[in-house]
């Protein structure tokens, strides 16, 4: 199957016709690392007659799971997001995630099909350290954004996704000329199909505080009678795509993502949303954590912090003395785990996590 292929397009300086791809991938694998490696797999399946790309998913909320996203589908979201973005024929790209992940396909079939000139390094927490130059655009995943500020200026824009964006790194943004885009999607979706700048912020009055997420062309969103967002994608699926992500829609087109809805915790009848509660208590809180629930015989559920690093008998008493939190929103217990898990993206693994927290109870 020939797919969508730009002839400006590039491969760590050197120009690349579609004839030598396989050659290129085919060396790729057999004497490449391993992040090059599976850039030489993608790319045979690529271009293989196969009309289908196999993709797993992160698994951060559950059982990962395998996906097949038609290839005409991800060109059709390359194209939108070149669109979007202004980002054409020529744009000098750095990749610097894995290509397991739809993130990293997705910039490799974006520089194939809109003649991207594409620089790829090790996808590792600090990828500018590793190379030289200037470039007009890249993907990272925040804790890579993080590590990055002191030398993000020398990217003209970035998309960022993969997991939640903390009220530090939007903050510390202010000021850089990066414009900083983050992302919602998902491996279903090919991708992301709803973007909001983080810097400058607009429409928002105060450093930090951030706009709607806004679909690209062509998406429209909906939300189902538990508040969940269903997607419309045409070029992707002719049913909606259902989501687990609790919104607050502000039209058609934008929302502002409040959280999961199988993260939700129901405490004597009050339903805790954790990533609205977590949101409240990052500026109190100098380490890592997360919100959730437990069984408990009077309330049914009760609301408990994990934490990341060693015991702070103290911890729980700061999360009361904070005065963000209504009584009934403050956790009941405190458990600590010496190094949380992450996926790929950063994303810290929640669902693995609590069950090795709690096996055996």
């Amino acid at each position: 199957m020939v797919t969508e292929f730009n002839t400006a397009f590039s491969f760590n300086g050197l120009p690349i016709a579609y004839a030598d791809l396989s050659e290129v991938a085919y060396s790729l694998v057999k004497e490449g690392d391993s992040y090059e490696r599976e850039i030489g797999d993608f790319l045979l399946d690529w271009i293989s007659e196969s009309e289908d790309i196999l993709q797993r998913t992160s698994g951060s909320t559950g059982s990962p799971k395998e996906i097949y996203l038609s290839k005409k589908a991800m060109v059709k979201s390359a194209l939108l997001t070149g669109s979007f973005l202004d980002l054409g024929e020529g744009t000098r790209a750095l990749l610097c995630l894995p290509v397991s992940s739809i993130a990293g396909k997705m910039m490799l079939v974006r520089a194939l099909t809109l003649g991207w000139k594409l620089t790829v390094v090790a996808p590792e927490r600090t990828p500018l350290w590793s190379v030289t130059g200037d470039f007009d655009f890249s993907a990272m995943v925040p804790m890579q954004l993080q590590a990055s500020l002191k030398n993000i200026e020398r990217i003209g824009k970035v998309l960022v996704g993969g997991a939640p964006v903390s009220k530090d790194l939007r903050e510390a943004l202010s000021g850089k000329s990066t414009i900083v885009y983050e992302s919602y999607g998902m491996s279903e979706t090919a991708s992301h199909i709803a973007l909001r700048k983080l810097n400058p912020p607009e429409n928002t009055d105060s450093p930090g505080e951030v706009p709607a997420f806004q679909a690209l062309p062509g998406i429209t969103l909906e939300q189902d009678k538990n508040d969940c967002l269903v997607v419309h994608v045409p070029f992707l699926s002719k049913e909606p795509i259902q989501t687990n992500d609790l919104v607050s829609m502000q039209d058609a087109q934008s929302f502002y993502w409040l959280g999961r809805a199988d993260h939700i915790v129901n405490s004597g009848g009050v339903k805790l949303v954790p990533e609205l509660l977590e949101a409240q208590l990052e500026p109190v809180l100098q380490r890592r954590f997360f919100l959730t629930g437990i069984p408990d015989e009077v309330l049914g559920e009760k609301l408990v912090l994990v934490a990341e690093g060693k015991p702070d008998e103290a911890l729980l008493a700061k999360v009361q003395e904070s005065g963000g939190l209504e009584k009934y929103e403050v956790p009941k217990a405190v458990y600590f785990l010496e190094a949380f898990k992450e996926g790929e993206s950063g994303k810290i693994q929640r669902a693995e996590m609590l069950r090795e927290l709690f096996k055996g109870e």
